[in-house]
């Protein structure tokens, strides 16, 4: 028989140790397995059951009790490759930034691609940063989320200056 068991090829003559080793590896492999699976399963239903707080900063817009079609403009100032006194209509709002995307694209070299937004929501304006990295200032105080934005109020992106400015026929 011992002669037998050396003609047999190496792979063949596993020590029973080895063996043991071996599934012993694959044993403990598949339980890490199995304990990522439901650990991640776990965190998948504790989302799903959890409410979402809305991270993009974007939020709906009421439609107000007036038409915001002719109510407000945006007036350049300065800066962003437009032109002083190009004004702009509020009408559904406006994302300002250097992105393509951008309702008013502006060519300045501190603004993000979605740098800001100017919206309504009821009966005022609201200009909300959109997490850009410069930030967006009004009548030069820095403006981190949204704020209400006051007749003749200056919004300033980098070196683009806007005034805001509602429109003079309808009373407030």
């Amino acid at each position: 028989m011992i002669a037998s068991l050396t003609l047999l090829p190496l792979a063949l003559q596993a020590d029973p140790l080895a063996v043991g080793l071996k599934f012993g590896f694959l044993a403990v492999l598949y339980l890490f397995l199995l304990w990522v699976a439901r650990s991640a399963l776990r965190e998948v239903r504790l989302a799903a059951r959890a409410p979402v707080a809305e991270g993009t900063g974007v939020h709906r817009i009421g439609s107000g009790n007036r038409a915001a079609s002719s109510d407000a403009w945006l007036v350049v100032l300065r800066g962003g490759g437009l032109e002083s006194g190009e004004r702009f209509d509020l009408f559904g709002g406006l994302a300002i930034g250097r992105a393509v995307e951008a309702d008013i694209r502006i060519e300045d070299r501190f603004a993000s691609g979605l740098h800001a937004r100017v919206f309504s929501r009821g009966n005022d304006y609201y200009a909300e940063d959109l997490d850009s990295t410069n930030g967006t200032f009004i009548n030069e105080k820095p403006l981190k989320g949204e704020a209400r934005l006051s007749d003749l109020d200056e919004i300033r992106i980098g070196d683009t200056e806007w005034r805001f400015e509602y429109d003079l026929g309808e009373t407030r």
